[in-house]
């Protein structure tokens, strides 16, 4: 059986030194060498064979901590994997936890269109893979033809609208791994933050719900409407890419910040819905009369169709079989929850028609996880406000 492992990485505004990615915000030389040195010291520990990164500004600052991950790594596989001279049980669990450096891997990364000069820049994605890709990379962010989400009309009294989406606020990248004669479709995205989204008016500095100093709760409550409706609208266009993938019988995983947890809206329509336990009690959707019920044949046909599309949490299928009841990937504002997901097709699940293997572990590197309102924690600039989450999955032979 192969085994290989799926990761997820927030690697916190990647970039080099005195760069201003954002407002005021840049790395002193020291800073960024003390960055880049923390990522690569957590790259090794994942030693995962397929990585989705994201908050990436700058490739080659990506490409330096995984120079510096592999450089590490096969210092400390010298320094530590036994000679010839030791017993074979020494040097086959040795072998065992070896870092397997990236120096064959292939890197797909995905700029943001929306990227800007120095103080506004916006950060992209990235996927490395040990095993290479099938094609080139696909990159979805300027849309080819509009999102237009219409709310329709609520009868007589009107109350419709739309919303329309021509670009998302960050790119999704998605690629095609081999795996053990597999083809693996593999999704890496950084959903639309919880931050507000507010209007500046024409000649002003600002938006005025930014001046926390003239408190308003309704603007700033319309701007967490905003974002909620942007992460969602993006969530759907993953959702129909995800969809297209699994039409045509393709494994698929999906990866990154989504921005919201598990139980979350947008995760769930990244995930698709989950099938009621019995159709046959439901009125039918051309209902005559209130005996017209769903058939068990058509109860049958409904569950599959929804079952084969649907994606399945990582994270979920661990909290289950562990016992534990939360994992927490991400802090912010002094909060502590679950952002970051690995999401599956039913082709990683144990007894399912598609079957190509399972999830045997899901790993949480969160040790480091502040978001820098803990008074011990004085790094986080410097590290990442995530965990990062490891899949490790045996396929089938």
């Amino acid at each position: 059986m192969t085994h290989f492992t799926i990761a997820s990485f927030n690697v916190k505004n990647l970039i080099g030194a005195d760069q201003e990615y954002y407002k005021f915000q840049s790395y002193t030389p020291e800073e960024y060498a003390w960055k880049a040195d923390w990522l690569a010291e957590q790259l090794q520990t994942m030693d995962a064979d397929i990585v989705g990164f994201q908050e990436v500004f700058e490739e080659s600052a990506l490409r330096d901590v995984i120079d510096m991950a592999d450089a590490d790594g096969i210092a400390g596989n010298d320094a530590h994997i036994p000679g010839p001279n030791k017993r074979y049980r020494r040097k086959a669990i040795f072998r065992k936890l070896a870092y397997r450096p990236y120096t064959d891997a292939a890197l797909a990364v995905a700029p943001n269109v929306n990227d800007g000069g120095p103080g506004q820049r916006r950060p992209g994605v990235a996927i490395l893979s040990r095993f290479g890709f099938v094609g080139a990379p696909e990159v979805i962010q300027d849309l080819s033809e509009p999102v237009d989400i219409d709310f329709g009309s609520m009868g007589d009294a009107g109350g419709g609208g739309h919303f329309r989406l021509t670009r998302l606020s960050r790119p999704i990248l998605k690629v095609r791994v081999p795996v053990a004669g597999h083809v693996i479709t593999v999704f890496n995205c950084h959903l639309k933050s919880k931050l507000g989204e507010f209007v500046r008016p024409e000649g002003a500095p600002f938006p005025p719900e930014v001046d926390l100093t003239q408190y308003d709760p309704v603007g700033r409550a319309l701007g967490g409407a905003r974002a909620a409706l942007r992460r969602m609208a993006e969530a759907w266009v993953l959702r129909r890419a995800i969809v297209a993938e699994l039409d045509q019988g393709h494994p698929v995983m999906v990866m990154g910040d989504f921005n919201d947890g598990e139980h979350a809206v947008s995760s769930e329509i990244i995930s698709g819905e989950h099938p009621f336990k019995n159709y046959a009690w439901m009125l039918r959707h051309d209902a005559q009369t209130p005996r017209d019920r769903y058939s068990e044949d058509e109860d049958a046909y409904i569950r599959e169709a929804i079952e084969k599309v649907r994606l399945h949490s990582a994270e979920k299928q661990f909290v289950r079989s562990s016992a534990r009841d939360m994992v927490y990937t991400a802090a912010f504002g002094g909060v502590y929850e679950s952002i970051d997901q690995i999401y599956m097709s039913r082709h990683f699940l144990a007894d399912t028609p598609d079957s190509i293997g399972h999830m045997e572990y899901f790993s949480v590197l969160n040790d480091h996880l502040t978001d820098g309102s803990h008074a011990e924690a004085p790094y986080n600039k410097l590290a990442s406000d995530h965990g990062q989450i490891i899949a490790h999955i045996r396929l089938k032979d």
